[in-house]
């Protein structure tokens, strides 16, 4: 028996339950790899350490991106005063920022980085221009193309290659 998890649940959560899982199945294997998103897993770990300075934390990230909602409960678990789930910069209350001297600010793990940047821009119109960059984990992991692609382009290479590197039509002369 092997136990498997949704990519982006809580990592503290999932490894508590496997070892309950563990107790009450001693036989019970890990996966042959770690199924937590790295960038989920990343993120966790970023927000858990910023939390506990930050009077207020903003997630940027939709509200059915289970990884991003999940950033605002582990954001209150680890100390911040206040945090608030976002879509688009827009969306942020200015009543949210009484009293906060501290904002942190994230994202959920497929959040395009102009949505951050617009919260950010957004946060300096407010006064909280000076940004301090926490990084936990560098996010440098490359993955392959799958198979049916990588065979795809090398025949689209093929036929480039083929026609003199010209792409997939010949050039006509007159």
């Amino acid at each position: 028996m092997i136990w498997l998890s949704q990519t982006t649940l809580s990592v503290d959560e999932t490894m508590e339950t496997v070892r309950l899982l563990k107790e009450r199945f001693p036989t019970l294997q890990d996966p042959p790899s770690d199924d937590i998103c790295y960038a989920t897993t990343n993120r966790q770990v970023a927000i858990k350490k910023i939390s506990p300075q930050a009077d207020l934390v903003i997630v940027v990230g939709s509200a059915n991106s289970s990884n991003s909602v999940r950033l605002v409960e582990v954001a209150l678990e680890y100390g911040a005063k206040a945090s608030y789930r976002v879509d688009f910069a827009n969306e942020v209350d200015e009543a949210w920022f009484e009293g906060v001297a501290t904002v942190g600010v994230t994202s959920g793990a497929s959040v395009p980085e102009v949505l951050v940047k617009d919260v950010l821009r957004l946060l300096a119109d407010y006064g909280y221009g000076s940004v301090e960059e926490v990084v936990t984990a560098e996010e440098d992991l490359l993955f392959s193309l799958p198979k049916e692609l990588r065979a795809t382009l090398k025949q689209a290479g093929d036929v480039s290659r083929a026609l003199g590197g010209r792409g997939t039509r010949p050039s006509q002369t007159s």
